[in-house]
C-alpha cells in the first residue's frame, strides 16, 4: 500500500483553505474556494487571475450519476499537479448530503482555477457545471436553468467564450437516453452551429478499452461533435477512482485506474489547449433575436386562443338566438347563457437574485398581454427587455411604447365564466360600435359580421406567427431545438383549420426534419410533464 509522502508541504496553502474529509491513503480535503453569487449563478474561485496568462473554458453537460462532479474534482487535482504517489486528493465540488433525486440544483456553477499555470497545464482553467437540468420541479424549471446559462453568457461578469463542451457519459452507456438528449438539446440550442467543433465525449467509469457501447450510442443519437481520423466521435477516457481508499487489495487496480485517468486528462487538456475559443458575443446577439421571436410567437398564440374563445361565445349566442327566436318575440326578458372570456392576473414565481437578475413577467397594461414570459431575467426595467426595440414592444398587439409596460411577478391569464345575458345585454355588447352602414342589420347579421372580423384577425395572427417560426428556423442555432418544435403542432392544427395546405406542408416538413435527438428530448419533456401532472393530482 502506498505511504504518505511529504507532498503535504507542497499543498500547504490549499490545505489551509480546506476541510479534512478523510485521513488515510489518500487524505481527502474539501476545498473552500472563494464564492461569489451573482443572480442564481455561483462562481467558485481558487487563486488569483493573472490577466497576462491564458485561460481556457470548458462547459460540462451530463446526466446525474454520470460522474461529472468527480470529473471536475479530477480536473482540479490534475491542474494543480496532484499525482498518485502524493497520496492526497482535493475536492472542489461540494459533496451533497441529500439523496441523489434531491441533489440537483438550479444553480449554474462556474469553477475558476488560477495560479497553477506550469504545474501541469500552461493555462488557467474555468469549468462551467450545468447540474440543474431535469429537476423534478418541471419543464418550466428546466427552461429557467437554460435561461440562467444564457444569462451567464450575457452578463458583464459572466463567461464570454468557450474552448470545449464535454458531454459526460458512462463507458457502459449503450444508448443516449431520452433524458440525456433532452439535456443536451437544451444546451446546444443556446449556441451557434460552429460549436460542433468544440463538442467531445468524456467517458467515465472506463476500464481503458475502447468504449464501444458509448460510441455506438453517440452514433445512434446522431450527436454532432468533433470526429477523429476514423470518423469516430473524439472521446477521452477516465476512471476517476483517485479519491478511493487505497487498501492492499485495491492498490494495483487503483494504480491502473489512475493511469487511465491521467492519460485521459493529458489528451483532453491537450485538445483544449489546441482549440481556439469560440466568442459568444455573436451567439448572444442571435439568442436575443431568438428570445424576441419566441416571445412574439407565445404572445400570438395567446391572442389566437382569446379570439377562439370570443368566437365560441358568439356561436353560443347565435345558436341560442336561432333556437329561441319565437320566444324572444314574446318574452323581452329572454336570456342566454354563454362562456364569456375575460382577462385575469395570476401570480408567478420569481424575484430578485443578487444584483444582476430579476425574474418576472413583462406585460403591457394597455393591451393586457404577456410580452415576455417566461425567461425575462436580465432586464430590471421594461426598457431593457429583449422584446423592446427602438422604444417600442415587438411582442404586444399594439406595439406599445415602453411606458405602457411593467415587469412584475404576475401574468395575464385568459379565463372563461358562465354569464347569463338578456337580449338587451347582447345588443348593447355587439351593436354599440355599429358603423352607419350596418345600422339596419339584424342582431344575427351583426354577429356574423363580427365573426368574419375575428376570423380575419385570427388569420392575420396565424400568418404573423408562421413568419416568426420560419425566421426562427433560419437563425444560426440548433434549429431543431425542443423550444422551437413545441410551436409547430399549434400552428399546423390552426393552418389545417384555415385550409392553407402550402403552409401546413412547410410546417410538417419542419417537423419531419427534426432529428432523433430532439424527438427523444420531446418524449422525455412531455413524459415528464405527464408524470408531474399525475403527481400533482395525487397530492390533491
Amino acid at each position: 500500500m502506498a505511504t504518505i509522502s511529504n507532498s503535504s508541504s507542497k499543498y500547504k496553502n490549499l490545505i489551509s483553505q480546506s476541510s479534512l474529509l478523510r485521513s488515510g491513503s489518500p487524505a481527502v480535503y474539501q476545498l473552500r474556494p472563494q464564492e461569489q453569487k451573482f443572480g442564481t449563478l455561483t462562481r467558485k474561485t481558487v487563486g488569483e487571475k493573472n490577466q497576462k496568462k491564458t485561460n481556457k473554458t470548458i462547459l460540462l453537460v451530463g446526466e446525474t450519476g454520470a460522474g461529472k462532479s468527480t470529473l471536475i474534482n479530477s480536473l482540479f487535482s490534475y491542474t494543480i499537479g496532484v499525482k498518485f504517489d502524493h497520496n492526497i486528493w482535493f475536492e472542489i465540488v461540494e459533496r451533497e448530503n441529500r439523496c441523489q433525486s434531491e441533489s440537483q440544483t438550479s444553480d449554474v456553477i462556474v469553477y475558476e482555477i488560477f495560479g497553477f499555470e506550469g504545474e501541469t497545464l500552461p493555462y488557467s482553467l474555468t469549468i462551467i457545471d450545468t447540474p440543474g437540468f431535469n429537476n423534478t420541479r418541471g419543464i418550466e424549471h428546466d427552461e429557467r436553468v437554460k435561461q440562467r446559462l444564457l444569462d451567464l453568457f450575457r452578463s458583464e461578469d459572466g463567461v464570454h467564450e468557450l474552448n470545449a463542451v464535454g458531454l459526460v457519459m458512462k463507458a457502459t452507456d449503450n444508448r443516449v437516453s431520452d433524458r440525456l438528449m433532452y439535456v443536451f438539446n437544451s444546451v446546444t440550442s443556446l449556441f451557434g452551429k460552429d460549436l460542433e467543433n468544440k463538442i467531445v465525449a468524456l467517458i467515465t467509469h472506463s476500464d481503458g478499452r475502447t468504449p464501444q457501447n458509448a460510441l455506438q450510442a453517440l452514433e445512434t443519437a446522431k450527436i454532432n461533435c468533433v470526429r477523429n481520423e476514423k470518423n469516430q466521435p473524439v472521446h477521452f477516457l477516465f476512471d476517476n477512482c483517485q479519491h478511493e481508499e487505497r487498501t492492499d487489495e485495491e492498490e494495483s487496480y487503483l494504480k491502473t485506474a489512475d493511469k487511465t485517468t491521467m492519460t485521459g486528462m493529458s489528451q483532453f487538456t491537450d485538445f483544449v489547449e489546441k482549440t481556439s475559443p469560440q466568442k459568444l458575443d455573436k451567439t448572444v446577439n442571435v439568442l436575443n433575436n431568438r428570445i424576441r421571436l419566441t416571445a412574439c410567437i407565445q404572445n400570438l398564440q395567446d391572442r389566437i386562443k382569446l379570439i377562439e374563445l370570443k368566437q365560441t361565445e358568439i356561436k353560443q349566442t347565435q345558436e341560442a338566438l336561432k333556437k329561441h327566436e319565437e320566444k324572444m318575440k314574446k318574452n323581452k326578458k329572454f336570456t342566454v347563457e354563454v362562456d364569456e372570456p375575460y382577462k385575469d392576473k395570476e401570480p408567478i414565481d420569481g424575484g430578485m437574485w443578487g444584483l444582476v437578475f430579476y425574474e418576472a413577467a413583462l406585460t403591457c397594461s394597455v393591451c393586457e398581454e404577456n410580452c415576455h414570459y417566461p425567461g425575462c431575467t436580465m432586464a430590471w426595467i421594461p426598457g431593457h427587455c429583449e422584446v423592446m426595440k427602438k422604444g417600442r414592444c415587438t411582442s404586444c398587439s399594439g406595439k406599445c411604447p415602453v411606458s405602457a409596460h411593467v415587469k412584475e411577478k404576475w401574468i395575464y391569464v385568459t379565463k372563461t365564466r358562465k354569464v347569463v345575458k338578456t337580449l338587451e345585454d347582447v345588443k348593447a355588447k355587439y351593436e354599440k360600435n355599429k358603423a352607419e352602414s350596418e345600422k339596419n342589420l339584424s342582431l344575427l347579421e351583426t354577429l356574423e359580421e363580427i365573426m368574419e372580423t375575428l376570423k380575419t384577425e385570427k388569420n392575420q395572427l396565424l400568418e404573423e406567427a408562421y413568419q416568426h417560426v420560419v425566421s426562427l428556423e433560419q437563425i444560426a442555432l440548433n434549429v431543431d431545438s425542443v423550444s422551437t418544435y413545441v410551436h409547430l403542432d399549434f400552428l399546423i392544427q390552426r393552418m389545417k383549420e384555415k385550409g392553407d395546405t402550402e403552409k401546413v406542408w412547410n410546417l410538417e416538413e419542419m417537423e419531419r426534419r427534426v432529428d432523433e435527438g430532439t424527438r427523444a428530448g420531446l418524449r422525455h419533456m412531455f413524459g415528464k410533464q405527464l408524470r408531474n401532472e399525475a403527481r400533482d393530482q395525487t397530492v390533491v
